[in-house]
């Protein structure tokens, strides 16, 4: 299946310091693609897989399920792990809440982990219906490109895919259950305004995670990555990763 243009795997060699990057539902790595190069900038070997049905065409992902999401991740945390002596991981939206799933799964084996506009909590009403409507309707309207910044484009579906979409339930019940395990150092950056993923998620991280580092976003969408808050994203997640790191970034 061909690649939409710009809808590639992000992938860079260097210190003994990895961060993970996972990208959002709908998305692609196009969305993460800047940060992935500013931390590469400074140092840090970077992952920033493709999720399985993703930047492709949305009926192809209408035949993939969270755990194939989560399976890629998976490896690409354990390809970063076997060239790094210490690995961060990080999401926007969907892809945080992989990120977070990660860090509940492998404990200290992951330093620290880094959200944006994380996605853990059934909030859309339609999408509780998904399950019964995934046999009649295909897609629904996408919710991609929720960009605040004039001229920004994020690359992903127009439509949501309805399959797809009602597995999601099942990855959000397992994250929201094992939140309280998280003993990782935490850095969440949250959008004041976002038109894809209600409050109730970064909610339940502040109840379950008190420790928690949340930082607010005045300037920006759901997307923020791509958006006008973008430089305070990558600076503040290289600063959260050389406070935490015990080992030297390259550059350091």
């Amino acid at each position: 299946m061909p690649l939409m243009p710009g809808a590639e795997p992000y992938h860079h060699d260097a210190g003994q310091v990895g961060v993970l990057l996972c990208h959002g539902f709908t998305g692609t790595p196009q969305s993460l693609r800047p940060w992935g190069e500013y931390l590469a900038e400074h140092g840090l070997s970077v992952s920033l897989p493709r999720l399985p049905g993703h930047g492709t065409t949305w009926q192809e992902m209408n035949h993939t399920r969270w755990e194939d999401w989560y399976a890629e991740v998976e490896k690409a945390f354990e390809d970063l792990q076997g060239r790094c002596a210490e690995v961060f991981v990080a999401g926007l939206s969907l892809g945080g809440c992989l990120a977070l799933r990660l860090a509940e799964v492998h404990g200290q084996a992951i330093r620290g982990v880094i959200v944006v506009n994380p996605s853990i909590a059934n909030d859309v009403p339609l999408l509780r219906l998904a399950p019964v409507i995934k046999w009649f309707i295909q897609s629904v309207p996408g919710v991609a490109n929720d960009v605040k910044k004039p001229g920004v484009t994020e690359l992903a579906y127009s439509r949501t895919p309805v399959k797809a979409a009602a597995s999601l339930p099942g990855l959000w019940a397992l994250v929201q259950n094992d939140l309280t395990s998280l003993t990782q150092p935490l850095l969440v950056f949250h959008s004041t305004e976002d038109h894809v993923v209600k409050p109730t998620s970064v909610a339940i991280i502040r109840q379950k995670i008190p420790q928690a580092t949340i930082e607010e976003l005045a300037d920006s969408y759901h997307v923020a990555t791509l958006d006008n808050d973008a430089d305070k994203i990558f600076a503040g997640s290289l600063d959260f990763i050389r406070t935490h790191a015990s080992v030297p970034l390259q550059r350091d």
